[in-house]
């Protein structure tokens, strides 16, 4: 199986099927920042096509500092901020978020506690919240926190994305975080398992 870089490199030299593959190994992560960070799975799967094609037409431009998936994964997340911008410049930010839980490979992290009916509720509950509280985020908190928190980024890696220092990514991450905690207790959703809206540490 042909790896990373040697897709890469086919890629350049115009082999359709080894971006393809590239696309196939990236696509689903890129959907799901693009769902995180808009709300709409219409608009996450526009914006997933738009990164991938600018993936395309700019690929003679990557020149391999960081892996293939990094630099995609940043091309993806100027584009959904660009798309917010744009979309704040025309209208209110809707508050509307997916419900869909099974569109998204990672979830905040809760508590595992398979049991009654009333926890699987009251976890539903809670995601739904972070849902929404995200979509009151500015732009930059909302990126860093859906690479942290949804797509599992380590502060390296999105060091990586956003060119930034490591220390710059966690101060960013822990006033992100901050923002989400105190946009759910506005609406009283700050249940007990919030604290793993990442109060634990890295």
């Amino acid at each position: 199986m042909a790896t990373e870089q040697e897709l890469v490199e086919r890629a350049k030299r115009g082999d359709p099927d080894a971006f393809g593959q590239l696309v196939t190994d990236n696509e689903k992560r890129i959907y799901n920042l693009a769902l995180r960070m808009t709300g709409s799975p219409e608009d996450a799967a526009e914006l997933a096509q738009e990164s991938f094609l600018n993936a395309w037409r700019g690929l003679h431009r990557f020149q391999g500092e960081s892996s293939f998936a990094t630099w995609l994964y940043r091309l993806a997340s100027n584009a959904c901020i660009d798309f917010l911008r744009r979309e704040k410049r025309r209208r209110s930010l809707s508050m509307t978020v997916s419900l869909d839980d099974e569109t998204c490979e990672r979830q905040v992290e809760l508590p595992d506690q398979r049991s009654t009916p009333e926890q699987h509720l009251e976890r539903q509950e809670l995601r739904r919240a972070i849902r929404d509280g995200l979509q009151r985020l500015s732009e930059e908190h909302r990126q860093v926190l859906v690479m942290r928190e949804v797509s599992g980024l380590s502060y390296a890696e999105i060091g990586q994305v956003l060119e930034l220092e490591p220390g710059t990514v966690k101060s960013r991450i822990a006033r992100a975080r901050l923002a989400l905690r105190k946009a759910l207790e506005s609406e009283g959703n700050l249940l007990d398992g919030i604290a793993s809206v990442r109060g634990k540490g890295p």
